[in-house]
């Protein structure tokens, strides 16, 4: 427990600081809910120390968020929105007018408003609930989508560059650290057979088909805030790798965590598969706000998941053959069992591609 009285102190909350707890599921930052006086009303704020262990440039990564939800922010009350400040997250400024604090040991903190009457689900339990988190994204995409001046700084460089993820693969196959490369000659040999398949967005990106956005990059549908009555899309959180990248990457990322049929470390892979119904939700709520996509971002969108998928597997892969370094295990095969699943995932939507263009083109 950090000592989030003295922590608070940092930012202008103009409110009187009470109490504050543990708040939130999340494993990478420290996460704390507060609770201020605010000339008799009390108010709730989310305190967080961001973690350099993981982020290492932390004021890069804060500078990012402050743009673009001021970006948003403004767009949002142009437009006369009258939830505009529950519609996106609102950085505090600390006492020096910077979007962040420095504390004695020299960690960032950050402080945003406690979006109330809403909150997120770790497990989807319907298909309007994929729909309204879809929608979310590409609303909160379509708002970043304008947004000009310098371009934003890379939190985590090369974070979804799955040409990247390959040679990082090909180095550990070669390395062999563990000495575990004779035990997945089959997955190594799944991976290669697709490796023309890593470099088609980067490709598009490079030769200007599919411009660079302002991207997500974490789209786990546990990252929109779902309202407690409407259970309509609120609010996109954890902007922690908000950076450029492709829009593909984020509806990939949708697909790969929200319509496999089972969890990403289950083992028996014959009940693995890609539930229909629930992609159709997600391209349903994802198109009907990401309306700045171009033919070839929506020529892309079935490919998107079967990408995202393998570049999560070869992750999992190479972690595998290093030792497990990277990925936290349960169990000594846990990394090749994520893998060998993500594998399956990709080859499941592979199979049922010309059902998933025809969705997409449907709408």
């Amino acid at each position: 427990m950090h000592n989030i009285r003295e922590i608070a102190s940092n930012f202008d909350f103009r409110a009187d600081f009470v109490h504050a707890h543990g708040y939130g599921s999340g494993h990478i930052n420290d996460t704390y809910c507060a609770w201020f006086d605010q000339a008799g009303l009390r108010v709730r704020y989310v305190i967080q120390r961001v973690n350099h262990n993981v982020f290492k440039k932390p004021v890069d990564l804060m500078e990012n968020v402050k743009r673009v939800t001021d970006f948003s922010l403004a767009q949002l009350l142009e437009a006369g929105n009258p939830e505009a400040r529950r519609r996106t997250l609102t950085v505090i400024p600390a006492n020096d007018g910077k979007p962040y604090a420095f504390d004695r040991d020299g960690s960032v903190w950050r402080a945003y408003p406690f979006i109330e009457r809403a909150r997120g689900y770790d497990e989807l339990e319907t298909n309007e609930q994929a729909y309204q988190a879809a929608r979310a994204f590409g609303a909160f995409q379509n708002l970043a989508a304008g947004l000009t001046g310098p371009r934003l700084h890379e939190t985590i460089p090369n974070f979804h560059n799955t040409p990247k993820r390959l040679e990082a693969l090909q180095a550990a196959i070669a390395e062999n650290a563990a000495g575990r490369k004779s035990e997945v000659a089959a997955e190594i040999d799944f991976v290669l057979a697709r490796a023309a398949d890593c470099s088609r967005v980067t490709d598009l990106i490079a030769s200007g088909e599919i411009p660079e956005r302002v991207t997500h990059n974490d789209t786990k549908l546990n990252n929109v805030l779902l309202d407690d009555v409407t259970a309509e899309g609120v609010c996109v959180i954890d902007l922690d790798t908000t950076m450029p990248g492709s829009a593909l990457y984020d509806f990939g990322d949708m697909v790969r965590t929200a319509a496999p049929t089972t969890r990403e470390d289950d083992t028996d892979l014959a009940k693995l598969d890609i539930c229909l119904d629930r992609f159709e939700a997600l391209v349903r709520g994802y198109l009907s706000t990401a309306t700045f996509l171009n033919t070839a971002e929506r020529a892309n969108l079935a490919f998107a998941g079967v990408l995202l998928t393998l570049e999560c597997g070869i992750r999992f892969l190479t972690d595998y053959l290093q030792g497990d370094v990277y990925f936290k295990i349960k169990r000594p095969t846990h990394n090749l069992d994520r893998c060998r699943n993500q594998f399956a995932y990709v080859a499941a939507q592979e199979k049922k591609m010309a059902r998933l263009e025809e969705i997409v083109g449907r709408y």
